[in-house]
C-alpha cells in the first residue's frame, strides 16, 4: 500500500494496468485536487519515492531552508509508481530504479535536467554516473545504490546460492516481478534481462517446481520482520533491508548468491509535467550534500553514491560489496519485450 506523508495523510491508489504513455497535466487531476489537506506553505513540492526511503528530518530541513512544503508519497514497487505516474500529474520528483528510469526516458515522461543547478552532483562517485540508458545524466541523478540478495538465519541454515534458497521450505520472496524472475534466470545461468522464450520457460518451470517451498510473496519489511523474529529463516531482500537486520541480529547473514544477482541504482528524476522544476532541482541538489547523504544512509540502511559520505560506514560489506561479488551482478534494463514476456511468466507463477 502506498502511503502519503506530511503529516501522515493516507490514501488508496487504484492500480490499473495501462500500457500508455505519460500524461499531460491538463489531462488528469493534479495532486492538489486529489488531496484536500495541504501543508501551511504557499508553495509545495511533491516527491514520490519508495517506502521509508528518506530521513524525515532531512525533509523538514529542506522545508526550512527553502520555505516550501514537501509532500511525500511512497510506493511499494516501480510498477506501482509507473501506473500512478502515467495517469496522474502533480509530481515534481520521482525515485525509480534504473530499468524504470530507462522506460520513462523512452516514453518521453521526463524533463531534461539543468546541470548548472546541480553543483552538488560533483560529490557523486563517477562509477554511478553515465548509466547505459542515460550516458550524460540528462535525465537522472543517482540517489541510492544496492543489490538484491538473500537474508537468512545462519544458525539454522547453510545458504550460498539461489538454488539453496529455493530448496528451503518456507522461503519468503519479495513481491517483485523483475526480481523474482530475474533471480530464477540468473540461477540457471541466463541474463536477468533475457527475452529468450526457452530461457524464460526454464525460469518459469524452476519457480513452479519450487512453489511448495515458497512461503509467500511479500514486502521486504515483512520478510525482514519474520526472519528477525525467527518465524521464517530465509528470504529475498534488498541490501538496505539486509543491513539493519544483520546489525540487530548477529545470527543473520546477507549474501549475494554465488550465481550472481541484480545491482541497482535508484535515481532522482523530474517528470516532464512537473510545474515546479526549479524547486525540483533545488531538492536534488540538497539531497546530494555529503552531510545529508550521511543522515539518509544512517536512517534507511542503503548506500548513497555520494562518495564523501562513505567514510562514516567504511568496511560494511553489505553496503559496499567487493568487486568479485559485483562482477557477478548485472543491472536491469527496460524493453517492451521484457515487460510483455515477463508479465506472462509472473502471472503464471503468482496464480
Amino acid at each position: 500500500m502506498m502511503k502519503m506523508l506530511h503529516f501522515l495523510i493516507s490514501g488508496a491508489i487504484l492500480a490499473v494496468s495501462l500500457l500508455v504513455g505519460c500524461v499531460n497535466s491538463s489531462d488528469t487531476p493534479s495532486i492538489g485536487q486529489r488531496f484536500e489537506n495541504r501543508p501551511a506553505y504557499s508553495t509545495t513540492i511533491t516527491v514520490y519515492m519508495p517506502v521509508e526511503y528518506v530521513e524525515a528530518s532531512v525533509l523538514r530541513d529542506f522545508e526550512k531552508t527553502f520555505n516550501v512544503g514537501v509532500i511525500l508519497e511512497e510506493f511499494e514497487s516501480n510498477e506501482e509508481m509507473y501506473e500512478e505516474v502515467i495517469k496522474t500529474s502533480g509530481y515534481d520528483i520521482l525515485v525509480p530504479s534504473d530499468y524504470m528510469v530507462d522506460r520513462l526516458i523512452q516514453e518521453g515522461c521526463l524533463a531534461k535536467l539543468n546541470h548548472g543547478k546541480l553543483s552538488n552532483t560533483d560529490y557523486i562517485a563517477q562509477q554511478y554516473m553515465g548509466a547505459e540508458y542515460d550516458r550524460n545524466n540528462d535525465y537522472h541523478i543517482p540517489y541510492m545504490v544496492g543489490t538484491l540478495g538473500i537474508l537468512y538465519n545462519r544458525k539454522a541454515l547453510q545458504i550460498s546460492s539461489w538454488q539453496d534458497m529455493l530448496r528451503t521450505k518456507g522461503v519468503l520472496l519479495v513481491d517483485s516481478e523483475r526480481d523474482i524472475i530475474g533471480l530464477a534466470l540468473k540461477m540457471l545461468g541466463f541474463s536477468m534481462n533475457s527475452v529468450d522464450d526457452g530461457e524464460l520457460e526454464a525460469a518459469r518451470q524452476a519457480l513452479r517446481n519450487a512453489r511448495s517451498n515458497i512461503g509467500g510473496f511479500y514486502e521486504t519489511a515483512y520478510i525482514v520482520d519474520m526472519i528477525t523474529a525467527q518465524e521464517a529463516f530465509v528470504g529475498v531482500v534488498y541490501s538496505g533491508d539486509g543491513k539493519p537486520a544483520v546489525d540487530l541480529n548477529p545470527n543473520l547473514a546477507y549474501i549475494i548468491p554465488e550465481e550472481g544477482s541484480n545491482k541497482w541504482i535508484d535515481a532522482f528524476v523530474i517528470p516532464a509535467n512537473s510545474s515546479n522544476k526549479d524547486l525540483a532541482h533545488e531538492f536534488i541538489n540538497f539531497m546530494c550534500k555529503p552531510n545529508i547523504a550521511i543522515r539518509n544512509m544512517s536512517s534507511i540502511g542503503y548506500t548513497s553514491p555520494v562518495q564523501d559520505a562513505w567514510n562514516e560506514f567504511a568496511g560494511n560489506k553489505i553496503m559496499f560489496p567487493g568487486n568479485e561479488d559485483l562482477a557477478r551482478c548485472e543491472a536491469f534494463i527496460f524493453s517492451p519485450q521484457i515487460v510483455e514476456k515477463q508479465n506472462r511468466v509472473w502471472n503464471d507463477i503468482k496464480n
